[in-house]
């Protein structure tokens, strides 16, 4: 359908495209639903299934798209995870793979950590991606060398 859609440094799995309309659409498995695919839907979708299939994640837990209110402002999380007992466990915001995982995509995914509260939070390109735990007693961040193993 389309030989441009770019090689991420993530498994690769078996997605489902169809045109939708005159655009190039992916089927999401945890909103059950066809998505536009953008170049961010792309990278998304690859992490979704890295971490329902590496890392053993429930994809009942997962939530995509979720809303939340900062300075204001109505802004949306890319990916959240939660545990068993239904507490955000880690919040994940996913970038194109020609944007850089600059200091100011981590801020962003911090401040909707600010209210949010999440135990990990991971900024992820496709061909990156950088995972820290948040220590809110001390407000610190520790920089992990990996994802941490769904429990």
């Amino acid at each position: 359908m389309s030989n441009d859609l770019t090689l991420l440094n993530l498994p690769s799995f078996e997605h489902k495209l169809k045109k939708i309309n005159d655009k190039l659409c992916i089927w999401d498995i945890i909103r059950k639903k066809y998505i536009v695919l953008t170049p961010e839907e792309w990278v998304r979708q690859h992490f979704i299934h890295f971490l329902i299939n590496q890392y053993q994640y429930p994809k009942s837990l997962i939530k995509l798209e979720s809303g939340l209110s900062y300075n204001q402002l109505m802004k949306r999380t890319d990916i959240q995870v939660f545990d068993r007992t239904g507490n955000l466990f880690m919040i994940i915001e996913c970038k194109a793979p020609y944007i850089e995982l600059s200091q100011a995509v981590f801020a962003q995914a911090a401040q909707y950590n600010q209210v949010l509260k999440a135990q990990y939070l991971t900024i992820a390109n496709g061909m990156f991606f950088h995972c820290c735990k948040t220590d809110w007693e001390n407000l610190r961040l520790d920089f992990l060398q990996d994802l941490p193993m769904f429990e």
